[in-house]
């Protein structure tokens, strides 16, 4: 039997590009892994946007356009560290609405590049205002233009989508089969509290790890945030810190984050350093071909530690939100050079055309 890889299509045509979002695979990770332990990672870099946040994206949309909230050509806005804005601007281009993202300086060149490239305007903020600064010029931006704001850190329609579509994958793909820890860190909190409501209910022998970063461990300081009656932030949180983990822990607790953590959804809360993140990612793709960014990385290494502890036979599920190439910018490529290095100049050398002038 000829055992080339072939494939035959999915049988089905897509009407846009938004139909294709969801549906991300499962993939077993060997790499430093016990023999007897299965580690998934569920790889969101497979939605057309490059993220997880392109389910958010769509369902703001979609939610609003139903409610009535977002009118035909209406502008959407929104605050956002990349990812969300990259969902939003891929979003609006297919339905037809201008995109406005606000985003702190300190966030990766290449997150601005892609969403000026998808048609949307983004207006930076000082990065000493952090998150709540990029967040209130949306807000203000909205009041005094009339435009839609987005609110990912409020909204329903962030948690429902992860319902109904993230958690019913896990379920389906893991049907039959043990699923002992679904790991994940928090940005707005959506991932964490749709699954993890579904997981709780559907898969209550599931325990479900939850991870921020050890200098800025919003959640374990026991500090309550802040807010407004509308459930928006006032004020930074007083445990927070500038941290690596772009996407993660913004400078708040976000309501649909605090929503699960009164509930009660989390076994347990670990911390991870960058650092840690950024080694766990290259070791992805170093090891396994597997392309992930710091958040991405910092999910994994949780779960990789709870894999080398874990009893035999124990099955693992870890969150990759996003793909490496959001951080070109970033540390996470710093030490990764451009020119070739001796050792590629000597290969270079090792045969006689070919090759640059000295």
């Amino acid at each position: 039997m000829d055992q080339s890889r072939t494939t035959v299509g999915r049988g089905r045509l897509y009407d846009s590009i938004l139909d294709t979002i969801g549906d991300t695979p499962c993939v077993q990770v060997k790499s430093s892994v016990p023999e007897a332990v299965r580690l998934y990672v569920k790889a969101e870099f497979f939605n057309p946007g490059g993220s997880v946040k392109d389910r958010l994206a769509i369902s703001i949309i979609e939610e609003a356009e139903r409610s009535g909230q977002l009118l035909p050509g209406q502008t959407v806005v929104e605050a956002t560290s990349g990812n969300t804005g990259v969902g939003l601007a891929m979003v609006c281009a297919a339905k037809g609405y201008p995109f406005v993202a606000t985003m702190p300086t300190s966030v990766s060149i290449e997150r601005r590049k892609l969403m000026r490239f998808l048609g949307a305007k983004v207006i930076l903020t000082p990065k000493e205002d952090k998150a709540m600064g990029c967040y209130l010029k949306a807000v203000e931006l909205a009041e005094a233009n009339g435009w839609f704001l987005a609110r990912q850190f409020e909204t329903d329609a962030n948690a429902k989508i992860h319902q109904n579509t993230t958690a019913q994958e896990i379920l389906a793909d893991f049907e039959g089969d043990r699923l002992d820890y679904w790991v994940t860190g928090y940005g707005t909190g959506g991932t964490f509290s749709g699954v993890a409501k579904v997981l709780r209910e559907r898969r209550p022998e599931t325990k479900i790890v939850l991870s921020e970063p050890a200098n800025a461990q919003l959640i374990d300081s026991g500090i309550s945030q802040e807010r407004s009656t509308n459930g928006s932030p006032v004020g930074s949180h007083p445990a927070f810190e500038p941290h690596m983990i772009q996407g993660w822990t913004p400078d708040f607790i976000p309501a649909v984050l605090q929503e699960s953590i009164d509930n009660k959804r989390f076994d347990l809360l670990v911390p991870i350093g960058g650092q840690d993140g950024i080694e766990a990612s290259k070791m992805l793709a170093q090891k396994e071909g597997i392309f992930t960014g710091i958040s991405g990385g910092s999910t994994f290494a949780v779960a990789l530690d709870i894999a080398r502890n874990a009893q035999p036979g124990t099955v693992i599920l870890c969150m990759l939100p996003d793909t490496g190439e959001r951080y070109l910018s970033s540390p996470l490529f710093e030490d990764v050079a451009e020119g070739m290095d001796e050792q590629e100049v000597a290969l270079s050398h090792s045969t006689p055309g070919f090759h640059l002038i000295d």
